[in-house]
């Protein structure tokens, strides 16, 4: 059996282990593991101040923004009215030629894309003030305002965001420092992403692997991010071959807060290369031996940098090893780049590369990685019809997930990534267009049974319908004549051909005549023949400006009898009548 037909009768094999898996979970009555998330903790009651007597004083009522209570305070009616600044939703101002106007529209129950808070349910017979505008003379001021609003709302809506992450957020074990002896495995001058944002200049830190965790640091008390070995999912090692940078990635099972950021994906690298514009614009010849050297140079510090990792892994693994961590099973991933294409898996193009238990790509932003334990199928979308690309469709185990979709795959890549599907255990379907995912896992969710009985995924096999169509060709053929009715069209068609080529040959030589006979004379000769011709009947008599007024003789046609015009039409000088024979 050829390779094609193998895979093509493991594909079947995959086919059916499959439906019978997914038969069974969704008779268990749930759609995968779906990963649980914490309780979402409401906002505490917006209190600026306690009391009265807490409002600052102030004597010209004008709109004044405390931002130490996080309060705006407004003259309503003669009194300084408090607002917090969280019931805000959006401040504007707009400048007439003598006035400025400033309006303040707040969060009111009820509206459409409102947050829905817990005193709004509190107090729900209370009354709320929607809208508010104010009129000044002095544009600075208002302008002043607007902004001190806008920046104390933009800091206390990121401090909620955070908090509410946090929230989320599974609490993590502590990290238990390690003694002198294991502070030798660590990596320095590594930069992290995501970074920790922030002010000021970014900084380079330093990886130590502890007794059940790694923390990375920076010179800054505040930057500072604990990895546990427990929470980590994938440990990855990719060295710098033809990309720039040398990393370790982390993909974590939860989330952790990276700054200010909540993140599952951490990584750590370094620049193996400098980036470095030559000044000046000559270009260097590749003889040069400063270039030579140069290369070389970034030849051996890309080696160095590689060695390094490779010996902080090999550290690791081995400290992974131990019989504690014998549960966790973990231990570093290397991409496999000769099976790796290019894709879109977000919005720019990427180098995709599977591991042995992944398919990832790690040097564009955001990253990706997908757990090939975790997909139920692949879908092959636009394969065919002359495509230069095609399209590549994970559907994942939890059918509440969005279909991952990784588009604009070159065509030279498809036996590969049949190839690769086929060996890791993944069943795969092709098909001619795209397909809108949602729809078909809503129905598969909202009646499963309905799709156990229609087979399964067998409704993404084109190569079934395909077989199942020829069979219904060969079977509505029609009726076949003898064998002495071709005969006697063979015959026929033979005198027919034999005539056609007699046609053929009598048109050649009409053509051949008429082409003889169309052949023109000369000028000269037309004339000295019709002067014969007129000498011969009798025309001699005719002075010579007569037959220099007389027409020159046309060549023979077709749909002429003579080769001289009828003279009869003829008309001369006005000043002569012509003459008539």
């Amino acid at each position: 059996m050829s390779k094609e037909e193998l895979r093509r009768q493991h594909q079947a094999e995959l086919a059916r282990q499959k439906n019978e898996e997914t038969a069974r979970r969704l008779a268990g009555g749930g759609s995968g593991s779906a990963e649980g998330r914490g309780p979402v903790r409401t906002s505490n009651e917006l209190v600026a101040y306690k009391n009265v007597n807490d409002i600052p004083y102030s004597k010209e009522l004008i709109i004044q923004v405390d931002q130490r209570n996080e309060a705006i305070l407004l003259p309503i009616y003669g009194s300084m009215v408090p607002f917090h600044v969280s019931t805000v939703k959006s401040v504007t101002s707009h400048q007439d030629n003598r006035t400025c106007t400033i309006r303040i529209i707040f969060n009111v129950p009820g509206t459409p894309f409102s947050p829905h808070d817990a005193n709004s349910l509190k107090f729900q017979g209370a009354i709320y003030l929607k809208e508010i505008t104010f009129r000044s003379k002095d544009p600075r001021h208002s302008s002043e305002v607007v902004q001190l609003i806008k920046t104390l709302r933009r800091q206390v809506a990121s401090r909620e965001s955070e908090r509410a992450e946090r929230a989320t957020l599974v609490t993590q074990e502590k990290l238990q420092l390690a003694n002198n002896r294991m502070r030798t495995m660590r990596l320095p001058d590594l930069w992290i992403r995501p970074s920790f944002g922030g002010r000021g200049r970014k900084l380079t830190g330093t990886l130590e692997a502890h007794i059940n965790g790694f923390r990375y640091s920076t010179s800054r008390p505040d930057e500072r991010v604990d990895i546990m070995y427990g929470n980590i999912k994938h440990a990855f090692f990719q060295p710098a071959e033809r990309e720039m940078i040398t990393l370790l990635h982390f993909h974590l099972h939860n989330h952790i807060m990276v700054g200010n950021k909540k993140t599952k994906d951490v990584q750590f690298y370094v620049e193996v290369m400098d980036v470095v514009q030559t000044l000046g614009g000559g270009r260097r010849s590749a003889l040069d031996p400063d270039e030579i050297e140069e290369e070389q140079r970034e030849r051996d510090r890309k080696n160095r940098i590689n060695m390094e990792f490779q010996n902080f892994v090999n550290k690791v693994n081995d400290h992974w090893a131990q019989p504690q961590f014998k549960g966790l099973d973990l231990e570093f991933d290397m991409p496999l780049r000769e099976l790796g294409f290019h894709g879109v898996p977000h919005k720019a193009s990427a180098f995709i590369v599977p591991t042995s238990s992944c398919l990832v790509e790690l040097i564009e932003t955001p990253f990706l990685v997908v757990t090939l334990s975790e997909i139920e199928i692949v879908n092959l979308e636009r394969v065919g019809f002359g495509q230069k690309n095609f399209d590549m469709a994970i559907v994942f185990k939890d059918f509440k997930k969005d279909v991952l979709r990784i588009d604009s795959i070159p065509a030279t890549s498809l036996d590969g990534i049949k190839e690769w599907l086929d060996t890791t255990d993944l069943k795969y379907y092709e098909s001619r267009l795209n397909l809108n995912w949602r729809p078909i896992l809503k129905t598969i969710i909202d009646d499963p049974e309905k799709f156990i009985e229609d087979g399964g995924w067998e409704f993404l096999n084109l190569e079934g319908s395909d077989s199942d169509s020829e069979n219904t060709e060969e079977s509505d053929q029609g009726y076949e004549p003898s064998d002495a009715e071709p005969e006697s069209e063979s015959e026929d068609e033979a005198s027919d051909s034999e005539s056609l080529v007699e046609s053929d040959e009598e048109d050649e030589d009409d053509s051949e005549e008429n082409s003889e006979e169309e052949k023109g004379k000369t000028w000269e000769e037309l004339e000295r023949e019709a002067s014969n011709a007129d000498r011969e009947k009798g025309d001699e008599s005719d002075s010579e400006d007569d037959r220099r007024r007389k027409p020159k003789a046309f060549p023979k046609s077709r749909f002429t009898k003579s080769r001289v015009p009828d003279r009869r039409n003829f008309k001369g000088p006005p000043s002569k009548k012509p003459k008539f024979r």
